[in-house]
């Protein structure tokens, strides 16, 4: 298992591990992934009501959630409401943790709409060296970020107008500006020093149109940009002297650009069924992806640059809401495509001795992905309080078909793992006010790193691997299993 891990991880790379869980219009983001890597729940900033239930949603409304989903859903608001939202989560461990305050309100209307502000306090995990051998008397640099902790500023607007004929359009951005994502410090796993900064917009479009008789037809359109820059400080130990054991640091720093742009749109159907309290639903989703430059992570030790990715999503969902008893199942499948490849800073040789120029491709990746995913959440209402269980279960399968042309070879992997993520809820409704909380962990994930092997460097080591774009990993890639535990609070007051 570890060497199967070991060369996915060093030739596939990772796909969205940054911002895959973003949680506003986690359904229309469709995440792509290579690795089970846990990502935490870094962009779980806004109040939901279904989400102790696993967060079913297709053919069950989330009055709470919605408007910052589809800012059309906004016409669906009744009085005005500030709120506020206080995320915590932690990953097991000792792999990392954040803490985050979101603040904002809601008002509806003819003219509707809102706004959130949201501080988020990221702190770094502990490194997952393995064992060092016991003759070994310099440490090896820490992997960490540059300080202990990292600050993270959201912003969110929206707002929109009903028009004659049960219609309602509206639009929303969504802003961050980033000090660091969740995760990032265990892809360079040898790095003495990371400093990450970068922003996120996600602009949207939306529509509701209202059909007689309980149905509803919706539409979004969606675009997010995603920028981040990753300065990377190495510290190189070399053996300069091996009768007498003299090493001797060397400093060497990366520039790494994560830049994705996606393009998306989902359209979604809603209608009751018969008179007992059942609904079903159904959506279509569809991303379109470019990477203009993909980091050269150490852990995977195979510069890639540009690419593009297309996903889809096709779901269907059934609810029930009879009495103080709400139910919801949700099925999804993903099919999905992404291709990236290596481009030569210099000309090449080739195995057969031919010349890859300079520019020339030096890999190619092609990625071909079948995802799916099944909720299930039921809430029980108790007098003024209510509570909700739910489950989430979603898998991953892809396959890799690889082409080396420096080595003229042809490689073809096929991965699949699973996720698990049981959640839980609570609201209590004192008066006007209503506290929800929720809670939920995901397993099935991991924290990539490189376990230190012994093995040491000579100056002319060093030098004669300096222009090979294959290099082996700097020590036996390992996956740490963890969990991402989770619990939220969301205050709402009614203004009056």
């Amino acid at each position: 298992m570890r060497r199967r891990w070991r060369w996915v991880i060093r030739t596939a790379g990772i796909l969205a591990v940054t911002v895959g869980s973003v949680q506003v219009g986690q359904a229309q983001f469709i995440a792509l992934k290579t690795v089970p890597v846990a990502s935490g729940d870094q962009f779980l900033l806004f109040p939901s009501q279904n989400l102790g239930m696993g967060g079913v949603s297709i053919a069950l409304d989330d009055p709470v959630l919605d408007p910052f989903v589809n800012p059309a859903k906004g016409a669906r608001i009744g009085e005005p409401q500030l709120f506020t939202v206080p995320t915590f989560y932690s990953v097991t461990r000792n792999a990392g943790s954040a803490g985050a305050l979101s603040v904002g309100g809601l008002f509806g209307g003819r003219v509707f709409g809102g706004g959130m502000v949201a501080l988020q306090q990221l702190k770094r995990g502990d490194e997952f060296f393995g064992p060092l051998p016991l003759d070994v008397a310099f440490p090896l640099p820490p992997n960490a970020l540059r300080s202990r902790s990292a600050t993270n500023k959201y912003g969110f607007l929206t707002g929109g107008v009903k028009l004659p004929g049960d219609l309602a359009i509206g639009a929303s951005g969504f802003f961050a500006d980033l000090n660091a994502i969740d995760g990032v410090e265990h892809l360079y796993a040898m790095a003495s020093s990371i400093v990450q900064a970068g922003h996120m917009e996600d602009l949207r479009v939306g529509l509701t149109k209202g059909l007689g008789g309980g149905r509803t037809l919706e539409a979004l359109g969606l675009y997010r940009n995603f920028d981040m820059r990753h300065d990377v400080v190495y510290v190189d130990w070399i053996l300069v002297d091996t009768t007498n054991w003299v090493w001797q640091d060397s400093v060497r720093e990366e520039h790494n650009k994560d830049h994705t742009r996606t393009w998306g749109g989902q359209v979604a159907y809603r209608q009751p069924v018969g008179t007992r309290g059942w609904r079903v639903g159904g959506s279509l989703t569809g991303n379109w992806k470019t990477h203009p430059k993909i980091p050269n992570y150490e852990i995977m030790n195979i510069p890639r640059d540009p690419g593009t990715s297309t996903a889809f999503s096709i779901g269907v969902g059934i609810a029930k809401q009879a009495g103080p008893t709400t139910f919801g199942i949700d099925i999804v499948y993903e099919p999905g495509s992404s291709t990236t490849w290596a481009e030569a800073d210099t000309a090449v040789t080739t195995e057969s001795g031919g010349t890859i120029p300079a520019g020339g491709r030096t890999v190619d990746n092609e990625f071909g992905f079948s995802n799916a995913a099944m909720t299930m959440g039921v809430t029980r209402e108790v007098g003024k309080a209510a509570f909700s269980f739910g489950l989430n279960v979603r898998t991953y399968d892809y396959q890799l078909d690889q082409w080396d042309h420096v080595a003229e070879t042809f490689r073809r992997q096929n991965e699949q793992w699973i996720e698990w993520t049981p959640s839980w809820g609570a609201l209590l409704r004192f008066g006007d006010l209503e506290l929800r909380y929720l809670g939920r962990a995901t397993t099935g994930t991991g924290r990539p790193g490189v376990a230190w092997t012994g093995d040491v460097a000579t100056r002319a080591d060093a030098a004669a691997g300096a222009n090979d774009i294959l290099l082996a990993p700097s020590g036996p890639l390992t996956l740490q299993d963890v969990t991402v535990v989770t619990h939220q609070l969301s205050i709402s007051i009614p203004i009056r």
